[in-house]
């Protein structure tokens, strides 16, 4: 997609964000998003922040920002436990402008649409070169797609697998983390995005029994629609 992208805007003219490369998608989460999470924790010690990647905005934005006003605060990077790029520790080709230039050797397809593309960004790539990033946790798919669906379910949080799976990293923080530790995990999409995908697969088109027999609980199921 990245490279359908790149030959569209050199066939018509159009203008190439370049997302995954250019700084003023990290410099918007420096005003904007670490702004947010600096004031939520005013007077308090944020203890672990943690984050999945996808362009590597959010990432470096937030990141440069913690370390330099909350540096006591851990940096914690989630990645697919079938696509660990990060955790290789093998670096990224790359063209001269940063854009990747081949897929990254330890990739492999996985559920987490959004997240960890086949190459390192250049973003993600500064954070790590920063020395940012305290620790990286690879994320099964199973528990993913079952910390999305519990979300919804226990919390009525609707989020597509990527959150699902920063969630599952923010858990295994917590069980290990000091008493009284605050923990913010990013949760960072919404899940009617994932309606075609296995977060969905068991959920049924139609209504079940149990739902037709709510709906005909009233008097109004006397009557057509």
């Amino acid at each position: 997609m990245v490279t359908k992208a790149i030959e569209l805007a050199a066939t018509h003219g159009w203008f190439l964000t370049r997302q995954f490369e250019n700084e003023a998608n990290a410099d918007i989460h420096s005003r904007t998003t670490a702004r947010e999470i600096i004031a939520d924790f005013k007077g308090e010690t944020l203890h672990y922040w943690v984050t999945g990647y996808g362009t590597g905005g959010t990432l470096k934005g937030v990141s440069r920002v913690l370390a330099k006003e909350m540096p006591d605060t851990k940096i914690i990077v989630c990645e697919p436990e079938d696509a660990q790029l990060l955790g290789s520790g093998i670096e990224q080709a790359r063209h001269a402008d940063g854009s990747a230039a081949a897929a990254h050797p330890a990739f492999k397809p996985h559920p987490m649409q959004g997240w960890t593309p086949d190459f390192i960004p250049k973003l993600t790539a500064d954070v790590v070169d920063a020395g940012l990033i305290d620790r990286i946790i690879p994320i099964a798919p199973a528990d993913a797609i079952r910390c999305s669906e519990e979300l919804a379910r226990a919390e009525g949080i609707f989020v597509g697998i990527t959150a699902g799976a920063t969630f599952a990293g923010a858990l295994s923080i917590c069980a290990k983390a000091p008493k009284g530790a605050n923990v913010l995990c990013m949760l960072p999409d919404t899940g009617e995005r994932y309606l075609s995908t296995p977060l969905f697969a068991n959920v049924p088109a139609e209504m079940t029994g149990e739902e037709l027999e709510i709906s005909r609980s009233t008097p109004s199921a006397q009557f057509p629609a």
